[in-house]
């Protein structure tokens, strides 16, 4: 118990003299450069939007933290770091926490412990939920309307199931996945290109039982982002992209009375197999004379006995080649309703991939599946707030567009943003936050200070 609570460590003969290290700086920060996460949240006005839809029941004359203190409190502390609620007792009398939530950093009330976080994230009802997705997806196209106006000729919207494995099986609508093999649940995540913008910008964030199949709760998420879309950028053409998991009359129905451009993965069957043989077997003797891995494209017309009509289905017939391994056949089918070449379809649909790293950012970089809450709610509140804490570093890193930060991944963002050793301090006219001289990132970070709204001074 005593080392918890000791202040200070001696390294007797580490160097040259005794080196002491002292825990006993007031007011001091680890996270001196966290500010620029305030000033894009409030360009971008998230938390509070969010915030708002959680009707609040609380006896007004008990409450000491309001649900936009602590919905604040939870999302820039994922986007700092701070992945569980358990982190809330370490931040609870740090100044620049009570700073980003708006309060005195000195002479502030503690943040939110641990327990009143976890009663936060459980009081979201089912309406209020419903009304969290709905303005998160509203905040990042309005975002992007305001960013690009007329310019955007062109919308991609791609989705994407991945899943979140739970341990101790206590958590609600967990269930075991054969294909995962594991206890998870399978949240539906969306994301949006404009133009061809090198990243795809999350909206969609939906909690799914550990059983849900990929195409459960698609139309519903595609019908409100169509309506958003189309009423914020009327003349621009959209384009769905899925996998084969959505395969199906019911989504290729919805998709040509949405009017929509069209690319979705197909597993494959006897009679495409037997139509695109012919091309299979080139591939094949091509890849045999060349000793590398070869493709050939193709189309077909084709409808599943379910179909209501015959569609487009073009093909790659890939023989891979890798080394120390036999040869493998490699037929990918993707059913469109685009014109271009079977190969320029292809190259279309492959760029979907790119959605995988985002994925791989809100998986790694901000702990995505720490829904350990045991309610199904609680833990959609919990993805909805990790969800949020992206839209902002997706929103920086959009701002810092042009800079030597544009292309930065989370992590990157994080260390050479925000942890930064500082102390809080205030005078008669302003909060001063001195941060340490020789920072080696000095010249970015007051580069990204500008890109947010700060002004020379």
């Amino acid at each position: 118990m005593t080392s918890r609570i000791r202040q200070s460590v001696l390294f007797p003969d580490l160097l040259s003299k005794p080196l002491q290290v002292i825990f006993d700086e007031p007011s001091t920060t680890s996270d001196g450069g966290a500010m620029l996460l305030k000033a894009v949240d409030r360009r971008l006005g998230l938390t509070e939007v969010i915030a708002n839809c959680i009707l609040d029941m609380r006896q007004e004359a008990k409450v000491k933290h309001t649900w936009l203190e602590m919905f604040t409190q939870r999302t820039f502390g994922l986007a700092l770091g701070y992945f569980d609620a358990n982190d809330a007792g370490r931040l609870g009398g740090d100044p620049m926490m009570r700073m980003l939530i708006g309060r005195d950093p000195s002479t502030g009330a503690e943040l939110a412990s641990q327990s009143t976080i976890s009663r936060f994230e459980n009081a979201a009802t089912n309406q209020d939920l419903y009304r969290i997705g709905m303005k998160l997806a509203e905040s990042v196209v309005d975002y992007h309307r305001k960013r690009l106006g007329k310019r955007v000729r062109q919308i991609t919207i791609d989705m994407d199931p991945t899943d979140l494995p739970n341990y101790g099986q206590q958590q609600e609508l967990s269930f075991f996945n054969g294909h995962y093999d594991n206890y998870c649940y399978l949240p539906m995540l969306g994301f949006l290109t404009f133009n061809d913008e090198p990243d795809q910008y999350l909206f969609a964030s939906v909690l799914r039982s550990g059983k849900a199949p990929a195409k459960q709760g698609s139309r519903g998420i595609l019908r409100r982002i169509l309506k958003l879309l189309r009423a914020s950028f009327p003349k621009a053409r959209i384009m769905v992209r899925l996998d084969g998991g959505f395969a199906g009359p019911e989504i290729f129905d919805f998709l040509d009375r949405e009017g929509v451009d069209y690319l979705v993965g197909m597993p494959g069957n006897k009679v495409l197999a037997r139509r695109s043989k012919r091309r299979m077997g080139t591939a094949r003797r091509l890849s045999r004379e060349s000793g590398k891995s070869h493709a050939l494209f193709g189309e077909t017309r084709y409808a599943a006995g379910s179909w209501a009509s015959k569609r487009r289905v073009i093909y790659k017939a890939e023989v891979v080649r890798l080394e120390g391994r036999d040869p493998r056949d490699n037929c990918r089918l993707v059913v469109t309703n685009l014109l271009q070449t079977p190969e320029a379809v292809y190259d279309i649909y492959r760029m979907r991939g790119e959605s995988e790293n985002r994925i791989k950012e809100l998986q790694h970089g901000l702990r995505l599946d720490l829904t350990s809450c045991m309610s199904f709610r609680g833990n959609q509140m919990r993805v909805f707030i990790t969800a949020a804490a992206y839209v902002l570093i997706q929103t920086m890193r959009c701002q810092l567009q042009g800079t030597s930060l544009a292309r930065k991944q989370l992590d990157s963002l994080r260390l050479m943003l925000f942890k930064i050793g500082g102390k809080v301090t205030r005078s008669v006219r302003r909060f001063v936050i001195p941060l340490v001289e020789n920072y080696p990132w000095r010249s970015e970070w007051l580069e990204a200070a500008l890109a947010c709204g700060a002004l020379s001074s």
